[in-house]
C-alpha cells in the first residue's frame, strides 16, 4: 500500500489527479505538525549507518521498502515496532542525531514546509547518550542548528511511552516542562493506543498543562470515538495525534470542532496499518465539511515511504481535493501550530499567495 500511495504521490493515480491546471503542492507553504523523530530518517541514511557499524537490517528495511505494514492486531503492530527499534538502534553518535535533524528539516522544506514540531521521546535514547537530560540538549541543539542552516522553523514535542509506566510519563512531562520556551512547545503520549490505560497518563498531561506546553496525544488512529473522548477528558487533549476517526461519530466531531481541537491527520500511514483499505476511505471530506481544523503530517516516512508533500498530494487525488482545499488544509497548519506569531503571519499570507498564483499543468 505505501507504493501505491506513493505512486498517487507523484500523479500516477487515479486518473482524477491529473484533470485541469493545478498548482504545485511542493510550493504550498506548510507547518508539519506530526513526525516522529527515528521515522523522519532518510532512507538512505538508515543504509549508510547500518553498514558503517555493521548492523544487519530486515529485508523490509532494505530490498522490499517501503514495508508492508499492518497494525490490525497487536502482531502486526510488534513488527511495526520492531522496525522502528531497528532504525534507531543505528543512531549512535551525535553526529547520527544532528545529520538526521538536518536532513528532516531540508526535506520539510524541500516539500513547503517553513515550521516542523519534530516529536520525540527522550528514554529511547537516553542509554546510548548519557540520559533523558542529556539528550534532550543534544536534540534542541540539534533543531537549532537545522533551523539556522535551512531557514525552516523547529520546535520539539516531548512525547511519553504508552507501554511504559505513567510515573516515566511524569518524569518525562517535567523533563518537558523544564524546556517549555527552550524549544520544547508540547508534550504528547505515543506507541500503540490499544495499549495501557489512558486515564492513568493524566498527571504528567497536567504537569506538561502548567507548563503551558501543547497537549497532544496520539489518539483516534487504532482506536475508535470512545478512546478520543478519554483523551480529551482525561488528558485535556488541545491537539490530537490523529484523530481521524473522530469522523464515526458526529457529536464527538461537533464538541471537537466546538473545542477547537486540531487533528494530526496522516493519510498514508492510516492505510499503511491497515486504518482504511485505501486513501480513498480516508475520511478527510468529512472532517472537513464538519468544520474540523486538519494539519496533514507524514507521521514515520521511514516506514511509509511518503513526505509531507506527498500528504497533500495523496488526498487530492483521492478525493479529487481543489486548491482552494488544499490551501486551507496549509493554513489550517500553521494555526494550530505553536508557531511563533511572525512565522505563523508569513506562511497565512504565502499561502495565499500561492493559491492567487497562476494554475500551472499536472
Amino acid at each position: 500500500m505505501p507504493r501505491m500511495a506513493e505512486a498517487v504521490a507523484r500523479g500516477g493515480t487515479p486518473s482524477a489527479a491529473r484533470r485541469g491546471r493545478r498548482r504545485d503542492v511542493q510550493l504550498l507553504p506548510k507547518a508539519h505538525l506530526h513526525l516522529h523523530f527515528t521515522g523522519s530518517m532518510r532512507h538512505g541514511t538508515l543504509l549508510e549507518l547500518a553498514d558503517r557499524d555493521g548492523i544487519a537490517l530486515p529485508d523490509s528495511l532494505v530490498e522490499d521498502w517501503p514495508p508492508r505494514l499492518s497494525a490490525a492486531d497487536e502482531k502486526g503492530w510488534f513488527r511495526f515496532q520492531r522496525l522502528y527499534d531497528v532504525a534507531r538502534s543505528v543512531l549512535r553518535t551525535p553526529d547520527d542525531v544532528r545529520r538526521l535533524v538536518v536532513e528532516a528539516a531540508e526535506d520539510d522544506a524541500a516539500d513547503g514546509g517553513r515550521w516542523l514540531e519534530i516529536q520525540v521521546d527522550p528514554s529511547g535514547y537516553a542509554a546510548r547518550f548519557g540520559g533523558v537530560t542529556a539528550f534532550t540538549d543534544l536534540v534542541l541543539d540539534c533543531v537549532r542548528d537545522a533551523a539556522a542552516r535551512t531557514g525552516l522553523g523547529m520546535a520539539v514535542v516531548i512525547a511519553a511511552n504508552r507501554t511504559r509506566h505513567p510515573l516515566d510519563a511524569r518524569t518525562l512531562a517535567r523533563l518537558a516542562a523544564q524546556y517549555a520556551g527552550r524549544g520544547v512547545v508540547g508534550f504528547g503520549l505515543s506507541n500503540d493506543e490499544r495499549r495501557g490505560r489512558t486515564e492513568e497518563f493524566a498527571g504528567a498531561f497536567r504537569i506538561a498543562d502548567r507548563a503551558g506546553l501543547l497537549l497532544a496525544p496520539h489518539g483516534g488512529e487504532l482506536r475508535g470515538p470512545d478512546h478520543v473522548r478519554t483523551c480529551l477528558d482525561s488528558l485535556g487533549a488541545q491537539r490530537l495525534g490523529h484523530g481521524v476517526r473522530s469522523a464515526e461519530d458526529p457529536e464527538l466531531l461537533d464538541r471537537i470542532v466546538q473545542a477547537g481541537v486540531a487533528l494530526e491527520v496522516c493519510p498514508v500511514s492510516n492505510v499503511a496499518l491497515g486504518v482504511y483499505s485505501d486513501l480513498t476511505s480516508v475520511p478527510l471530506p468529512q472532517l472537513l465539511d464538519a468544520g474540523a481544523t486538519v494539519a496533514l503530517g507524514a507521521d514515520d516516512p521511514l516506514l511509509f515511504g511518503s513526505r509531507l508533500a506527498g500528504q497533500y498530494a495523496t488526498m487530492r487525488a483521492a478525493h479529487d481535493l481543489d486548491d482552494a482545499t488544499l490551501a486551507r488544509l496549509a493554513t489550517m497548519s500553521f494555526t494550530a501550530s505553536r508557531a511563533p506569531t511572525d512565522v505563523v503571519a508569513a506562511g497565512l499570507r504565502d499561502v495565499e499567495a500561492w493559491l492567487a498564483a497562476p494554475a500551472g499543468d499536472d
